[in-house]
């Protein structure tokens, strides 16, 4: 027999709207009431509906998480860190009342699959959605994703962006936490230049990418402030993108050093870029720092245990995470004019020094 919100209600001794307001988490209920509701909720074992909840609700218990890859620390930590608001608070019972169900969805950096996702998304009447890491910047995907998030909000979807920009149109989101990525790029080559390294090679990502464009020009920023670079295509030359993995990473360093032989350091687009870069530098026989400094972004866990460790920038992966859940949950109010720049930490350890001499 199918144990009814009614049944509920009358074990619990209250009304079938104070079961709902309690499994809904919508409306504040006596803590009391609310432990009489739970417990004859698992009295009875009792299950909520969610596509039916959902048809008479603005919005379902559902809430997507959006990634590029969850096998990369850099969207598996603020996934993580989202999800620990978003399905909290939680008391160790196993009981549910008010919490939400977080999905992760991975995209594998498709803007298609993206849109697919958030279309996915949209008809479970998702109660928020959080878009995490880089946004691609083709200007079509920028238009659909304003359409799309617009018409999410509008059926009382919450939307936060963490790791990424606002779009350039379109007013539908709770808020955007956005990296200071340029002010960390910059930071970081400063850093390289202030030790005396003059030719400097970059490894970036894909260039269709938010990330990618404001980690770059904050690198080029440093190299024109101290007059280098200025050389006809000199910034291009050293450049090369690919993906943010360890192949790209390897294969990007051996086409810079190919180039110009007489690099000191390597500026790498994350840390697992870095990684790559490490081993190119090491299969040429040079060493790591005395011949060529080696330089991450991101400071994923790892970073700390390359050999040597590796000089790199911190962005608070974990804090903002945390911050988008709260946020999409309605935990916390949204930062003036809804957008933040978080900001990035310089971490200066073993793979950096001044270039060898001679």
């Amino acid at each position: 027999m199918t144990v009814t919100l009614a049944d509920v209600a009358a074990r619990a001794r209250v009304s079938p709207a104070t079961v709902s307001r309690v499994l809904n988490g919508n409306y504040p209920v006596a803590a009391s009431t609310r432990e009489r509701v739970l417990r004859a909720v698992d009295d009875l074992d009792y299950v909520l509906n969610g596509p039916a909840s959902s048809l008479a609700a603005a919005t379902s218990d559902l809430v997507g998480i959006l990634v590029n890859d969850i096998a990369d620390p850099f969207f598996g930590i603020m996934a993580g860190a989202a999800q620990t608001q978003i399905g909290g608070p939680g008391d160790g019972s196993g009981r549910a009342g008010g919490e939400k169900l977080a999905v992760i969805c991975n995209t594998g950096g498709s803007p298609e699959r993206e849109l697919t996702y958030l279309t996915l998304l949209q008809r479970q009447r998702a109660a928020a959605v959080v878009l995490t890491g880089g946004a691609v910047e083709y200007p079509e995907h920028q238009a659909a994703m304003a359409a799309k998030l617009a018409k999410m909000a509008d059926a009382g979807t919450r939307i936060v962006f963490c790791g990424r920009p606002p779009l350039p149109e379109g007013d539908a989101l709770v808020a955007a936490l956005a990296f200071d990525n340029r002010g960390g790029g910059r930071r970081l080559t400063e850093h390289l230049i202030s030790l005396g390294h003059r030719r400097i090679g970059y490894v970036a990502g894909p260039p269709e990418r938010t990330t990618t464009r404001h980690r770059l020009e904050g690198h080029r920023e440093a190299l024109r402030g101290a007059g280098l670079g200025a050389e006809a295509g000199d910034e291009e030359r050293l450049t090369v993108h690919g993906p943010y993995d360890r192949r790209s990473g390897y294969e990007a360093t051996l086409e810079i050093l190919r180039r110009d032989p007489t690099v000191t350091a390597v500026v790498a687009a994350n840390d697992t870029v870095a990684l790559g870069a490490c081993a190119a530098v090491r299969d040429q026989g040079l060493r790591i720092p005395q011949d060529i400094s080696v330089a991450g972004f991101d400071d994923l866990p790892f970073s700390v245990d390359a050999v040597p460790a590796l000089t790199t920038v911190r962005l608070p992966l974990f804090e903002a995470g945390a911050r988008a859940g709260r946020l999409a949950m309605g935990k916390e109010n949204p930062p003036p004019g809804g957008i933040a720049t978080i900001a990035a930490e310089l971490m200066i350890r073993g793979s950096t020094a001044p270039p060898r001499v001679g």
